[in-house]
């Protein structure tokens, strides 16, 4: 089982991103799929989660209506649109499934917005 994220990097304030996370050894739509994300200094936060059986979506208060999370089946990725972007979201921003009683984790990838 691996997870691998991408599309972080260096953004400006008020610009959009979309990080991806490729999924191997598991097909997501079997796995209670999350974003989490943290921050220097700080505990890690859980952003979003996209439910294995119908879809669901849930967010965190902080990104409600400029973060989405979403699904490829077909690809077997789940993305994290996020518009807006102020300071207050540079992290890393890691990718979570969870699949029965067993959690696995991606390494992280770092966002950073700033002027």
């Amino acid at each position: 089982v691996q997870l691998v994220e991408s599309g972080g990097g260096l953004v400006q304030p008020g610009e959009s991103l979309r990080l991806s996370c490729a999924a191997s050894g598991f097909t997501v739509t079997s796995a209670i799929m999350s974003w989490y994300r943290q921050a220097p200094g700080k505990e890690r936060e859980l952003v979003a989660t996209i439910n294995k059986s119908d879809s669901t979506t849930t967010y965190a208060d902080s990104v409600k209506g400029r973060f989405t999370i979403s699904r490829d089946n077909a690809l077997n990725k789940v993305y994290l649109q996020r518009n807006g972007l102020n300071p207050g979201d540079t992290s890393v921003y890691s990718c979570r499934a969870v699949s029965g009683f067993r959690g696995y984790w991606g390494q992280g990838t770092q966002v950073t917005v700033s002027s």
